[in-house]
């Protein structure tokens, strides 16, 4: 039995080592590849970002902003990670946006292209663009907008069209902006601008107008009591200087007073038919001197529409009642003067003479008591 158990012994030990090494052996092969596939889902990862950001782009994930600024794009470029909430496409070479430019980053915040060639937007480049808050197109070529261009950004709330070429701004840019609060025109061609788009503003309370070329006459009285009401509201705006007429020019629109402003005439109602009145009568035979009606000759008088009798100034109007005001208030005092001095006078004069009847008397009153003492008793 000893000799059997020193036999059996070894045989049983060497075969748990070759099953406990192949376990071993098992246990490294599931480790080596647990970590290559740690390492492969990596690589996946890795290249799944590197393939979501535009070849001339930066992407910086915890921020969800892509720069692609001072990279000479003529147009915006594809790819862009669909999770943006910032793209920055300034000092580049954008002529022009299509419709639905920026379809494939609908969570865009923060969109700048400042500093481009932009010269026209189309009517849908901001399709899809419905949580957009900040707007920048400072530094660009655009003439106009139209009138429905901004119509699908409900949330903006900063617009900056600031160092452009704009001469004209339509009545309105779509619906009521309501929360929009920071609106700048600086640097542009504006001549005028309409009180309806300012109302359209309802929450602005930073408004930029400097540096454009404001014609100071009646169509622009509206625009000046609209920002004498936005400043007492406590709204800040820039100065707004008159670059013509010369009467006006290089003064501060809000410095004029209002009631050097005509108010605008309004189209006489009666001028179209007089007109046709004189065409009309251009067939018919016209009675009169023939030296004022000769042939192919008409008094100038007719065809000129005659001026509007000027309202009363009000300034002139103050200054007459002030100065009427004043000649009484002189009158009144001289005529008091004159009272008093006619009083002062009667009640000297009258104690003059009560004074003098008193000495006149008194002789005769001691005469007569001496006269009435002496007598016999």
């Amino acid at each position: 039995m000893v000799i059997i158990h020193r036999i059996i012994t070894p045989t049983k030990m060497h075969i748990y080592m070759e099953e406990y090494f192949k376990l071993a052996r098992f246990k490294m092969f599931l480790l080596v590849l647990v970590g290559e596939l740690l390492l492969l889902s990596g690589a996946l990862v890795l290249l799944r970002l590197a393939g979501g950001c535009p070849e001339k782009c930066r992407c910086h994930s915890s921020s969800h902003s892509v720069d692609c600024s001072r990279q000479g794009l003529a147009q915006v470029p594809s790819g862009l990670p669909p999770q943006t909430l910032m793209l920055h496409l300034q000092d580049n070479q954008l002529h022009q946006l299509p419709a639905f430019a920026f379809r494939s980053v609908p969570q865009l915040r923060i969109l700048n292209l400042r500093n481009n060639s932009l010269s026209h937007l189309a009517p849908g480049v901001f399709h899809g663009l419905r949580h957009l808050e900040v707007l920048n197109l400072t530094q660009n070529s655009l003439h106009s907008l139209e009138s429905r261009l901004f119509h699908s950004l409900p949330r903006l709330r900063e617009l900056d069209l600031s160092s452009n070429n704009i001469s004209h701004l339509p009545a309105s840019l779509g619906r009521p902006w309501e929360n929009l609060t920071v609106f700048a025109v600086q640097q542009n061609q504006l001549r005028q601008l309409d009180r309806a788009l300012l109302e359209s503003m309802p929450s602005v309370r930073l408004l930029l107008l400097k540096d454009n070329l404001w014609q100071c006459n009646c169509h622009l009285l509206s625009l000046k009591l609209w920002l004498e009401k936005f400043i007492y509201k406590g709204g800040v705006t820039d100065s707004v200087v008159c670059a013509s007429p010369d009467t006006w020019k290089g003064e501060e629109l809000l410095k004029i007073p209002h009631e050097l402003y005509q108010p605008c005439p309004f189209p006489s109602p009666d001028v179209g038919s007089s007109r046709g009145q004189q065409l009309g009568s251009a067939h018919q035979p016209v009675s009169g001197p023939p030296e004022s009606h000769s042939a192919g000759q008409r008094d100038p008088s007719e065809c000129e529409l005659k001026p509007k009798p000027r309202p009363a100034n009000l300034r002139h109007a103050v200054a007459t009642v002030v100065i009427t005001g004043v000649v009484c208030g002189i009158v009144c005092l001289m005529m008091l003067a004159a009272a008093v001095y006619g009083c002062t006078y009667a009640a000297v004069t009258a104690q003059y003479q009560g004074g003098r009847l008193a000495q006149t008397n008194a002789p005769v009153k001691m005469e007569g008591k001496e006269l009435y003492d002496s007598s016999p008793a």
